[in-house]
């Protein structure tokens, strides 16, 4: 509880104290203390009230409050005028509650930036902030202390605490050579760990710009709401001023009656349960994903998802691990050695990870390299030992007035030219992602109709992993523009009222991560311009997230609708037995105060595991 909620929960308690003291005295005792009660609970209400007031914003809920009970106190109804700003402060409480709730599942994840950074220069442990820290620094890390940038472990193990960062609840073993991110807590032992990237780019730094951002995109019931009650407050105003004037004025009844109606009428109105319990339902949505490491752009992403009937696949490092291994070799010419060292010698500079496992199965390539052009989508051309050398797909082989042999081998087929020659072909495979079909099979009973897997692989390896992981469609060799346009065509296709989802990792996705309508990114330390581009992002490469994050969008989207239909209901009854005389003020507390917080618990109910 914050300072302030203490603050108003103090001021509630010796409020309701004065006014149970008052409640039994006679006279002008009892409407000393209701005045009393009605002052030290509200206060804050009809200052803001006034203050808005002069800023030109009339039509809110504390300025309802404030006419109210000052109408009340007005017509000498002391204890009326006391309750209901008693209950509509207990109400704000309890609404500043269940906000600070949700807010702290979100906000978890900023605890993750590290307060300092230890760095080793010329021998000499220096303490700096870790926006100082450079590519290449060596950093020492103690036990209990937070990783500040990422890097690769020099020297040292330990077991580190990556929860706020992946969502991963077990510690990680970790030993020199192994790759770390920043924000993951050492737990013990002492590590020295070479900087990898400046703080502005590392895995921290961007998680709390994501999580800084999530709030600002509202979902379209949001908006509606919203926009709903700008026009709702003054029309109920103007409809109880009306109430208030037309039966005395134009029918002689009397006024004291009609007025107290037209208050009563006021109050009911009050717009909060839904003007609070929609946004709420998507922010705690929020804060439930953010709990199972899956930071979610704003409630918007959760209205989508929950509308979703249409998921789309990239294959490498989504479906698979995007670990690959060379897997077999076949020579047209030459040797296999031969054949793998002018490989290896064309993608040592490539960050594609089918280059690296090509370039990790020659340890050292002997050859002068002097020309490198990568072309995505085909290959990389390059100049070796003063002859042209080539290694790619089937498209660059054509390109080079190559034909290529025809192979059912599984996997991404590298071939490979020099000097003119095709010396044969390197089959590099990827291993299926754990639990890919199981996931895949769970999103179906959530109610996903349609599967359909994206590659750059040939169509035999396409086959294959589609086969493997339960996927009924796929398009394969696409280039990143086709994948984009195969989307667009997906898109075009969906029903009005469904949405489609695209899930992926890459660089080359980020176009059609953008294009979704909801993108969701693989891996919060993944590609940049894919997390970017996302709506949603998984903070560990785990599949079985997904349908986690799709259990918790329809559920809270569904009790948003829930919410908007119960508060609807309830003061549209209310607000015509308060115009006919049959609506007490105790209804009119509970059409506000009551509704409010029901529609607030309602929109924690029942988390989702």
């Amino acid at each position: 509880m914050t300072r302030k909620q203490k603050r108003l929960l103090v001021r509630i308690a010796a409020a309701f104290a004065v006014f149970a003291v008052g409640f039994f005295l006679p006279g002008w005792w009892k409407a000393g203390c209701m005045v009393a009660a009605w002052l030290i609970v509200g206060y804050d209400v009809l200052w803001a009230a006034a203050r808005n007031i002069l800023r030109g914003q009339v039509f809110d809920e504390k300025f309802l409050m404030a006419l109210a009970t000052c109408a009340a106190l007005g017509m000498q109804d002391w204890a009326e005028a006391a309750a209901v700003m008693l209950f509509f402060q207990v109400g704000e409480l309890f609404e500043s509650l269940a906000v600070e709730r949700s807010r702290r599942s979100i906000t978890a994840l900023m605890d993750i930036r590290p307060d300092t950074a230890t760095v080793l220069r010329d021998g000499e442990e220096i303490e700096t902030d870790p926006e100082d820290v450079r590519i290449g620094d060596l950093l020492l890390v103690r036990a209990g202390e937070r990783i500040p940038a990422d890097g690769v472990i020099v020297e040292g193990e330990a077991s580190l605490d990556t929860a706020k960062v992946t969502g991963e609840a077990m510690p990680v073993d970790v030993c020199a050579g192994m790759r770390v991110v920043s924000g993951s807590v050492n737990l013990n032992g002492v590590l020295t760990i070479r900087a990898e990237s400046a703080y502005e780019q590392s895995t921290v730094a961007r998680i709390l710009t994501l999580v800084e951002t999530a709030a600002e995109k509202k979902a379209q019931t949001e908006r509606i709401i919203t926009k709903f009650a700008h026009y709702y407050t003054p029309a109920v105003i103007g409809a109880a001023l009306l109430l208030a004037l037309i039966p005395p004025l134009v029918f002689g009844q009397p006024f004291a009656e009609w007025l107290r109606r037209a208050l009563t009428f006021l109050v009911i109105s009050c717009p909060c349960a839904l003007v609070i319990s929609v946004p709420l339902s998507f922010f705690s949505g929020m804060g439930a994903a953010a709990k199972h490491g899956i930071v979610v752009k704003g409630g918007i992403v959760l209205e989508q998802l929950a509308r979703t009937k249409t998921l789309v696949f990239d294959k490498t490092g989504t479906l698979t691990e995007g670990s690959f291994s060379v897997q077999s070799i076949r020579c047209a010419s030459g040797t296999e050695a031969e054949l793998l060292r002018i490989a290896a010698l064309c993608e040592q500079y490539s960050n594609h990870p089918v280059a690296q496992a090509i370039t990790a199965a020659c340890h050292d390539p002997q050859g002068e390299v002097r020309i490198i052009r990568e072309e995505a989508g085909y290959g990389v051309t390059a100049e070796i030992d003063g002859k042209s050398a080539a290694a790619g797909n089937a498209r660059l082989m054509n390109s080079l007035g190559i034909t290529p042999e025809e192979t059912d081998a599984v996997g991404t087929h590298v071939f490979v030219t020099y000097d003119g020659a095709y010396l044969g072909m390197i089959a590099v495979a990827d291993r299926l992602r754990d639990g890919a079909k199981e996931t895949l099979n769970t999103l179906r009973e959530q109610g996903i109709e349609r599967f359909v897997m994206l590659t750059g692989d040939n169509e035999r390896s396409a086959e294959y992993y589609a086969a493997q992981c339960g996927v009924t469609e796929y398009r394969a060799q696409l280039l990143p523009q086709d994948k984009v346009d195969f989307f667009a065509k997906i898109l075009s296709g969906q029903k009005k009222n469904e949405a489609v989802a695209f899930v992926g990792d890459g660089v080359n996705d980020a176009p059609v991560l953008t294009a979704a309508d909801v993108g969701i990114a693989m891996g919060g330390v993944g590609s940049e311009a894919a997390v970017e581009a996302a709506d949603a992002v998984l903070l560990k490469d785990d599949l079985k997230k997904l349908p986690i994050l799709l259990r918790i969008a329809k559920k809270k989207t569904a009790i948003a609708k829930q919410n908007i239909a119960f508060a609807l209901i309830v003061k549209g009854v209310c607000l015509i037995l308060g115009a006919l005389g049959y609506a007490p003020m105790w209804l009119a507390i509970f059409a506000d105060v009551g509704v409010a917080f029901i529609a607030i618990l309602n929109a924690f109910r029942a988390s989702v595991k």
